[in-house]
């Protein structure tokens, strides 16, 4: 399906390497927004997750960043159409190129549904590569920039498979990150957890929150979690 409608806006992801996911609706749906009136979308894509924030919170402010052109072509159409167009820029830069450009710039928030098969054997087809495929590397650099670029009450909210979250989880102190909050998102209940949501904070306020969030009750049947998480936005609830 190439134009997926939300209750609230219309996303065209035709042209677009990186297509919408679960990752990224949970991300969108799930992330803490309430106090965010400043957000950084790293890896924008279609720009789903920057809409889902915008409908979230009506004060919120959205740069979204995508290294591929196609994406942030695909992103700034899909802002241009929304109701929230005013409040969202789509930019063509990886995130190190705009904050070198945009030294002072600060976020309430920075998320990001990031590449995640970290060196996993890669595609032949360059734009896949760009879309999904990342290494260590790329996570340093996150954390290094989300520690320069928060604000003192700011915080970084990522999805990631469970090896990435232990990575991030043993290098976040080095950036006076805290974890303050995990996810553990699951398919069914009784099975083995496949994501990891995770907010960092410059200046933790409470101790690491852990919560288990399943998508499914059974086969077919979206579980009451995922109902209500999604039920702003998608038109099947």
């Amino acid at each position: 399906m190439s134009v997926f409608h939300f209750k609230e806006f219309v996303v065209n992801q035709e042209n677009c390497p990186m297509k919408i996911n679960t990752d990224g609706v949970l991300l969108g749906a799930l992330c803490d927004v309430q106090q965010a009136k400043s957000i950084c979308d790293i890896g924008t894509g279609t720009g789903v997750i920057a809409l889902m924030l915008a409908q979230r919170n009506h004060q919120s402010k959205i740069d979204a960043l995508d290294i591929d052109y196609r994406a942030v072509d695909t992103a700034s159409v899909n802002f241009q159409n929304s109701l929230f167009h005013e409040r969202l820029a789509a930019h063509h830069h990886s995130f190190i190129e705009f904050f070198e450009m945009h030294p002072s710039n600060r976020y309430d928030l920075i998320v990001s549904n990031p590449p995640f098969f970290l060196n996993a054997l890669k595609s032949p087809h360059h734009q896949t590569n760009l879309a999904k495929h990342t290494d260590e590397f790329f996570f340093i650099d996150l954390l290094r920039v989300a520690s320069t670029h928060l604000h003192k009450h700011g915080s970084l909210e990522i999805i990631v498979p469970l090896e990435i979250s232990l990575l991030l989880e043993h290098l976040a102190n080095d950036y006076y990150l805290h974890l303050e909050r995990k996810i553990v998102v699951k398919s069914f209940q009784d099975k083995e957890a496949f994501r990891h949501i995770l907010k960092f904070q410059k200046n933790p306020s409470v101790e690491l929150q852990t919560e288990v969030f399943t998508i499914y009750e059974k086969e077919g049947e979206h579980s009451l979690q995922y109902r209500s998480a999604l039920k702003n936005f998608f038109t099947i609830f």
